[in-house]
């Protein structure tokens, strides 16, 4: 007969993201915050014995694939992002700043899908607001339906509860950082209590097939707040990207068990509520006619959709002795490696000078496919003569001051063509017989500094 024993051993837990040591160090060894470990008092290891089998394994072939199937939460754009839809099941973790829309964004997902067919009943917990504040908003962005429900907990057990009785189809929780559980010491939102919330929520969720969308905080710095080990339990993590100035918003998956993770959803926030943009290219370029000096346009790939956007610089003499390299909407440090290998290899005159750079519509650039159009609007700042009217480009720009092939090359030729655009610059070798668009001229540049010549248009006078 198995037995079942047990020693204890003191233990150590990181207070920022929960990772948990036999012995204190000064550093967490997961997200290397210094001074978060601290004592937690006694940890049980035990060594459990085999229970009896209730679900035996089966053979690989006789698995019901139908219980993987996605159904469609009613917005396209979130669908996108998701893979195809909410697999039953499932638990989808959805980030963002406060304010930027989540659960405006979720509201009408939950309304959509208990007014679609087949009968699906959803539950909408809110721990933040009560049930008649989810009420107006529901009827501001008409997001009424029969078969949605709404719970204002903040209790674990209460909403384990109110699933039980009403057995939904789907479950939102927003947040999981304000449900806390009267078995766990501590306050909401901490790391045993968020924990144990998800772990809870999410064996519901499996052992009953039902799809579950928790809202999650984030941190200063942009990350999931709480452990990482929430990111690690759940199916999906959805991260809401956008200024809160702006009404546009990116949806995009950084984990996904069940689709791609380079797809991105473009969303309008407006008074009405929140709406999928299936064409959101001409968001990103100004509308300005004018053809001006500082400015040129890329394409960049987010998944299988091509999205264009202009990339603005502005160099202007310092007054300081260490100068500005300001940006927003790009990576700092690849743009500031961009900024030396054009004053390096294309001897623009750069070092005493603050370089401001920024994109259009508050969209974020990641692909290094931009950097020849990064490249290509300092230059034309620099010698103050603009690019080539309606052009665009892309390639990766290496520290030799080479242009290195990028994929994606007809899609990327085609939604520039139709948008209008007729001459491309493109690294050399990238092309092959008959890819370039009818009516496009593309020319292929083989370095930083042959494409400064070919690009920028002759100075007057």
């Amino acid at each position: 007969m198995a037995t079942k024993t047990s020693t204890r051993a003191s233990g150590y837990r990181c207070s920022e993201c929960g990772w948990t040591t036999a012995k204190w160090v000064g550093r967490c060894g997961e997200c290397q915050s210094w001074g978060s470990v601290a004592e937690v008092g006694a940890v049980t290891v035990r060594t459990t014995a085999a229970a009896r089998v209730e679900r035996p394994a089966l053979p690989i072939g006789d698995v019901d694939v139908r219980r993987a199937e996605a159904r469609s939460t009613g917005v396209d754009e979130f669908d996108r992002v998701l893979g195809g839809g909410l697999v039953p099941g499932a638990v989808v973790l959805v980030a963002g700043e406060p304010g930027i829309g989540k659960s405006t964004l979720l509201l009408d997902v939950a309304a959509r899908a208990a007014r679609s067919g087949g009968g699906r009943t959803v539950l909408y917990v809110s721990g933040e607001e009560s049930a008649a504040q989810v009420r107006m908003r529901a009827e501001r962005i008409e997001a009424m339906a029969t078969t949605l429900f709404l719970a204002s907990e903040t209790d674990l057990a209460t909403v384990l509860g109110q699933i039980a009785t009403i057995e939904p189809d789907l479950v939102v929780v927003d947040s999981v950082q304000t449900i806390s559980s009267g078995d766990i010491e501590g306050s909401a939102g901490n790391v045993s209590q968020v924990r144990e919330v998800a772990a809870s929520v999410i064996q519901v969720a499996k052992s009953r097939g039902i799809a579950t969308l928790l809202v999650g905080h984030v941190t200063k710095d942009g990350s999931i707040a709480g452990p990482r080990v929430l990111e690690h339990l759940v199916d999906v993590v959805v991260q809401f990207e956008g200024d809160r100035h702006s009404q546009l918003r990116l949806v995009r998956a950084v984990k996904n068990r069940y689709g791609p993770t380079d797809e991105v959803g473009c969303f309008e926030l407006s008074d009405a509520g929140i709406t999928g943009l299936a064409d959101p290219s001409g968001l990103f370029l100004s509308r300005s006619t004018l053809t001006v000096p500082g400015t040129c346009v890329t394409v960049t790939l987010e998944g299988r959709r091509p999205l264009m956007t202009e990339v603005q610089a502005l160099v202007a003499k310092s007054e300081i002795p260490t100068p500005r390299r300001a940006t927003s909407g790009l990576d700092s440090a690849r743009a500031a490696m961009i900024i030396a290998v054009l004053a390096k290899r294309a001897g623009a005159p750069i070092g005493s000078s603050d370089v401001y750079l920024s994109t259009v519509g508050g969209v974020r650039l990641t692909e290094p496919a931009s950097d020849l159009a990064i490249a290509l609007a300092v230059a034309s700042s620099v010698m103050d003569r603009p690019l080539v009217e309606r052009s665009i480009a892309f390639g990766e720009l290496g520290l030799a001051g080479e242009l290195r092939p990028v994929g994606g090359i007809p899609r990327r030729l085609a939604e520039a063509a139709r948008l209008g655009f007729r001459t491309a610059y493109v690294p050399a070798g990238v092309l092959t017989k008959g890819q370039a668009p009818t009516g496009m001229r593309v020319v292929e540049c083989a370095d930083i500094r042959s494409a400064v010549h070919s690009a920028l248009q002759p100075a007057h006078g």
